[in-house]
């Protein structure tokens, strides 16, 4: 049995290949050519180079053999000495090819079906080299799909050029898709696999939000108002923070629209998910307040080294603040970037009253002191025993009820309970074997050096092998900051370096003298 391809026939299948798998028509005519190739190979011997080419025109096959021509033969097959290529062809040059011209050959049933396989391969490959230089930069974009097939919740888009995936994952919960469904939603990654380029979609991405808002607000699409940040909690409810760069126009009002008509457009699409509009601003402190709308805000605390903010609320409104199971701060929190605590004024109250009397007590048994001079104290604003010892006279004798005699004597005992207790410290380090060279450390007082000794960290090489936070956690009740802790850290690490340093410089040292002293043998010798 044998088959054959007339050869105008040959490229009309070519061009309707090309067409129906969106491909160039010369990349369907190489995969045909590879796949005569391999067919020849089978017929005259598959360690022979036989190479064939398909007039792109006239669609005629051209099958040759091609051996190499080189100074000394490995391989019989494929290549052949200069001598004997000068008897075929005079004048021929080492590196050149001698071709011989094949006969056709006729398809067997066992070769076709072998051409066959070859050219669904490559055309396979090339369509999906196609799919992915369409998609790899089309990420971020919202694209129309039909529903193709469900497996174990996984849907399968047919986005009519390739297919796309969208995992139970990145579907809205409750969300149900029958096959012919059409579907819209984000590419949020196209990735090339073993199996071929894999595009990615998603329905609960915050920037699937984003851009269906974009959609929607053509003042959003123009660049007139900005969306800065958006937090979903997908299916249920979402916040999106949006700044608008003319005064004249309000982002809220932009994006709700007439009658609540462009948000609804888009909660319609996000399956009744609700959305809370929120205006940006720079301030920190605002901006939180207006993410934990509805809930009504007394007072704000930041701390920026921490990265919090403390966010106080009347009683009653506490629940509202923190929402059902916590969504309404936790959303807050993702759109603002800062970690938010919630307190009662209540709870506010108590704390501030408990810290007063912690504070008032250190200044009570640190200077002997009466309750009022260690309230004023703390109502001041000093915390610690140091702040009264080493700030100038003149602001504590400013103080209500101060004057310079009373200021004076309060530094004095706050210098004595610092010297004693220094001492104490000190001697309790050297019980503990602290090593000198760690108390010598710039960045550790002798509290730091007492805790860190109870932890067994004696010496410099010991506090270098910690990590930031372990340091942290070693000193919690310190003060400590991040920062200053990964600086303490370095400044242990620093001799590590000075060490590689020198050890380099000895090395130099040494290479330069053996270098000398053997070019004075050399010349020695001479």
């Amino acid at each position: 049995m044998s088959a054959t391809i007339p050869r105008l026939e040959l490229l009309q299948v070519a061009d309707a290949v090309a067409r129906e798998k969106g491909i160039e028509r010369d990349l369907v005519l190489e995969a045909m050519e590879q796949a005569i190739q391999k067919a020849a190979r089978s017929k005259y011997g598959v360690e022979r180079d036989i190479r064939a080419q398909i007039d792109r025109k006239s669609g005629e096959i051209q099958l040759q053999r091609f051996r190499h021509v080189v100074e000394e033969v490995e391989n019989e097959f494929t290549e052949l000495t200069l001598q004997d290529a000068e008897r075929i062809k005079p004048g021929i040059e080492l590196g050149a090819f001698i071709t011989d011209d094949l006969p056709p050959i006729d398809f067997g049933r066992i070769a076709a079906q072998t051409a066959k396989q070859v050219i669904v391969q490559k055309v396979r490959e090339a369509e999906r080299r196609r799919q992915y230089d369409e998609y790899k930069d089309r990420i971020g974009e919202i694209v129309n799909g039909l529903v193709k097939r469900i497996e174990f919740g996984n849907v399968t888009l047919d986005l009519g050029r390739a297919e796309a995936l969208m995992r139970r994952d990145e579907c809205l919960p409750r969300e149900a898709f029958r096959q012919g469904d059409r579907v819209r939603a984000y590419i949020y990654d196209v990735r090339e696999e073993q199996r071929g380029p894999q595009i990615f979609l998603s329905r609960t991405k915050p920037d699937f939000m984003a851009k269906l808002f974009s959609q929607e607000v053509p003042e959003i699409y123009d660049g007139v108002i900005e969306i800065r940040s958006v937090a979903r909690d997908p299916g249920s409810r979402a916040k999106i923070a949006v700044l608008s760069n003319d005064s004249s126009i309000d982002p809220v009002g932009a994006c709700v629209g007439m009658r609540g008509s462009r948000v609804q457009a888009v909660v319609t699409e996000l399956q009744g998910e609700k959305i809370d509009i929120i205006p940006w601003t720079q301030d920190p402190a605002s901006f939180v307040v207006n993410a934990l709308a509805p809930a009504e805000v007394v007072k704000v605390v930041l701390d920026e080294d921490a990265g919090t903010i403390e966010v106080v609320v009347p009683n009653d409104q506490l629940s509202l603040a923190i929402g059902r199971r916590g969504q309404n701060v936790r959303l807050a929190s993702m759109l603002s970037g800062w970690n938010i605590d919630i307190l009662t004024e209540d709870e506010e109250s108590e704390r501030r009253n408990e810290e007063y009397k912690t504070k008032s007590q250190v200044f009570l048994e640190s200077l002997d002191v009466d309750d009022v001079i260690a309230h004023l104290l703390v109502a001041e604003g000093f915390t610690r025993v140091e702040e009264v010892a080493y700030v100038p006279a003149e602001d504590l004798s400013e103080i209500e009820g101060f004057d310079a005699e009373i200021a004076t004597e309060l530094q004095r005992r706050a210098q004595e309970f610092i010297e004693k207790r220094d001492t104490e410290l000190s001697e309790r380090c050297i019980e503990l074997g602290v090593d000198a060279d760690l108390v010598s450390l710039e960045g550790l007082n002798p509290v730091m050096l007492v805790r860190l000794g109870e932890n067994d960290i004696k010496t410099r090489d010991d506090l270098a092998d910690l990590a930031g936070d372990e340091l942290l956690e070693i000193l919690s009740d310190i003060g400590l900051s991040e920062a200053e802790a990964n600086d303490i850290i370095m400044a242990a690490r620093a001799h590590w370096f000075a060490d590689e340093e020198e050890t380099g410089e000895e090395d130099e040292d040494a290479q330069i003298a053996e270098e000398t002293s053997s070019l004075e043998e050399k010349e020695d010798e001479a």
